[in-house]
């Protein structure tokens, strides 16, 4: 075999391990886990969940009408990233079919952010949540004009908080969260980041460590660990 036939032969046998682990990945999440996966808060405030799964369970009564008002509450009391996410994805099931609700909430998201920066204070949780809000809708709302987050990169505001902040592991664990939703490809340094945080926070070690659908699968960290790097993000 030739170099040139073995050069061919090995990125054919790279790019069907790649396909088979992008597979792996899918079966194990059922998908996306921005949206798919219920962030473990512990006993944090939240919005209102009654479902013990993922999803809303059809029996909510909560009144959507107060979901901004409720979001921006939660948010404003300095809850911690983790509670943030949890926070963010619940509001976006509560507006999946709401566009104008979602629209709402994006718009005064970004305006605390731009406020807070024009007067000479960025605040790094403030641009988090606009990022963090618009990946999680971009994931559950694919595309059409009716979704208030197409069009904005919220894997760069949120890549923007964390160089405000400095060191954060549940930052960095969001990061990651994103970058494998989005593109199917992982940010293993925010990986390797969130996993050295861990160790002394319990909370997002717990959140690394669950399982999906059995004993059998990986837990997250070892999901967003499997699949490699297409190209570096920092």
């Amino acid at each position: 075999m030739n170099m040139k036939t073995r050069s061919v032969a090995t990125i054919r046998f790279g790019a069907s391990v790649f396909a088979a682990l992008l597979m792996f990945a899918a079966a194990a999440f059922a998908g996306p886990p921005l949206i798919c996966h219920q962030i473990d808060i512990g006993n944090a405030k939240s919005l209102p969940w009654i479902s013990h799964d993922w999803n809303l369970s059809g029996t909510e009564n909560y009144d959507t009408k107060n979901l901004v008002r409720d979001t921006l509450a939660i948010l404003d009391s300095n809850a911690p990233v983790l509670v943030r996410m949890e926070t963010l994805r619940r509001a976006t099931l509560y507006a999946q079919h709401q566009p104008d609700i979602a629209k709402e909430l994006l718009t005064k998201l970004y305006a605390r952010a731009t406020a807070a920066e024009s007067a000479g204070h960025a605040d790094a949780l403030a641009w988090f949540d606009v990022g963090y809000f618009a990946e999680v809708y971009k994931v559950q709302i694919r595309g059409g004009a009716n979704n208030p987050a197409t069009g904005i990169d919220g894997y760069s505001q949120v890549q923007k908080a964390i160089s405000l902040r400095g060191d954060d592991p549940q930052m960095e664990f969001a990061a990651a969260l994103i970058k494998f939703s989005a593109p199917h490809v992982t940010n293993q340094e925010a990986v390797e980041k969130a996993m050295a945080g861990a160790k002394s926070d319990p909370l997002l070690a717990k959140n690394l460590s669950i399982r999906f659908n059995g004993s059998q699968t990986p837990t997250m960290a070892e999901l967003l660990s499997s699949v490699p790097s297409a190209k570096k993000s920092n």
